[in-house]
Formats: C-alpha cells, sequence, structure tokens
C-alpha cells in the first residue's frame, strides 16, 4: 500500500484541536505517520509538496514536514517529470479541482499510490478511477478492518 499525503495532511497537527473533527484527524494523521515509520505502508511525496512546504512561514513546521518526508519517502516524484505532472494536472484543473490540488493529485498518480490523502473538504469530493482520495480517518478506519496491522 503507497499513499501521497497532500500539505494540509501533513499540517492538520498544527490546526486548532478543540475542534473534533480536527483532533480526531490530526490522531489519524500521525496513525498513519508510525505506519509508514514502521514500513507497513510506503509514502510518495514530490517536487509540488516540497515546494508548497517550502512557502511555511513556520520555520519549525515546515523543517519537521521536510525532515518526515526526506527520512521516509519510498517513492519520490521530481522535478524531471514536470511535463507529465502538469499534462496530467491540467486535465483535473479541468474538472474545477485547485491548481495546487490538481497538481499533488497527479503526483500521487504518477507515483503508483493507491491512495491521496487530504483534509481538504473540496478536494474528497473529487473522483478519478486512477487513484483513491480519502481523508486520514477514513483511511485508518478501513487499514483497521482489512489492513495487516501487525
Amino acid at each position: 500500500m503507497r499513499v501521497y499525503l497532500d500539505n494540509c495532511c501533513y499540517n492538520r497537527p498544527y490546526d486548532d484541536q478543540s475542534q473534533l473533527r480536527i483532533s480526531l484527524e490530526t490522531q489519524a494523521k500521525l496513525r498513519i505517520q508510525e505506519m509508514i515509520r514502521k514500513k507497513q505502508i510506503e509514502l510518495s511525496s514530490s517536487y509540488v509538496l516540497l515546494y508548497e512546504n517550502s512557502k511555511n512561514p513556520y520555520l519549525t513546521r515546515q523543517s519537521s514536514i521536510r525532515k518526515f518526508v526526506k527520512e521516509n519517502v519510498s517513492v519520490y516524484v521530481g522535478a524531471e517529470q514536470a511535463d507529465e505532472i502538469r499534462i496530467l494536472a491540467g486535465g483535473i484543473i479541468s474538472t474545477g479541482v485547485k491548481v495546487a490540488d490538481a497538481y499533488h493529485v497527479a503526483c500521487a498518480i504518477v507515483s503508483k499510490s493507491d491512495c491521496f490523502l487530504t483534509t481538504d473538504d473540496r478536494l474528497l469530493k473529487y473522483k478519478d478511477e486512477r487513484i483513491r482520495i480519502e481523508d486520514p480517518m477514513d483511511f485508518i478506519r478501513k487499514w483497521e478492518v482489512f489492513g495487516d496491522d501487525d
């Protein structure tokens, strides 16, 4: 199982945890990171994610995300694949998905990820036969039922 986490997913633990949904998504995201560290699932990432992360004004958050990706990525989509990504993203954008989100989804498809994880409600409504798009809580619920947890 290979997953791609978008930037809002990585940043969920830094959001206001007083809201139940945010707190639950944070716990699920942290569980996913633990699964990645234990090699129960693979992490894919991209130059798009690292670029977007580099714009984070909170340097500690930016550094923490960059370090996690660097230490745990199994499949990396680099800038040398930018033309392929741009073409795929163009088709996704034409369905109404925002540009940055479309580029992330395109990178996830190119990396042959099984699942794209996001906490973005608008993006969760997008459907694509090439990749499953879920929030961290749905992913964990399915993993706990169907995945090999040990």
